[in-house]
């Protein structure tokens, strides 16, 4: 459908549709905005975890709507975050989820790494793995 007719805009929403499906199938996960909540919240948390110009290459590779949710409420000089543990990492995902709480966030947040690894170059997931603390790339590769 042409909204814009401008393939970039109009083709959005269904990348966006196509990337949640992905996830909702690799975590066997029937909400979709659950769905959405987990890929928010795990990109916001790998966006404050990454340098300032780290979070640009990475957002760089994202299709249109994710850059615009990775970059969604970001304070740039709040970057990168001090605390940068595991249990950082993980406790930044859960917040997102007070009404009903994961019941494995490594694994769901895992889940998210791997639809990134499968949607940017090899060689920017290896550049954010390597920006991550070690015991945080550990659960990122």
């Amino acid at each position: 459908m042409k909204i814009s007719g401008i393939p970039t805009l109009d083709h959005a929403p269904q990348v966006a549709a196509e990337w949640l499906n992905e996830l909702q199938e690799d975590l066997g996960w029937a909400d979709r905005g659950r769905a959405y909540l987990l890929l928010r919240a795990t990109l916001h948390a790998i966006r404050d975890f990454l340098t300032v110009e780290e979070a640009a290459d990475l957002a760089a590779q994202l299709p249109i709507l994710m850059r615009g949710i990775f970059y969604e409420g970001w304070v740039p000089a709040r970057t990168p975050a001090e605390a940068r543990t595991v249990d950082d990492f993980l406790e930044r995902v859960t917040g997102a989820f007070t009404v009903s709480p994961l019941a494995e966030p490594d694994v769901a947040v895992a889940a998210v790494f791997d639809l990134l690894r499968r949607h940017v170059s090899q060689g920017e997931f290896r550049q954010v793995a390597w920006a991550m603390r070690r015991p945080l790339r550990d659960l990122w590769m």
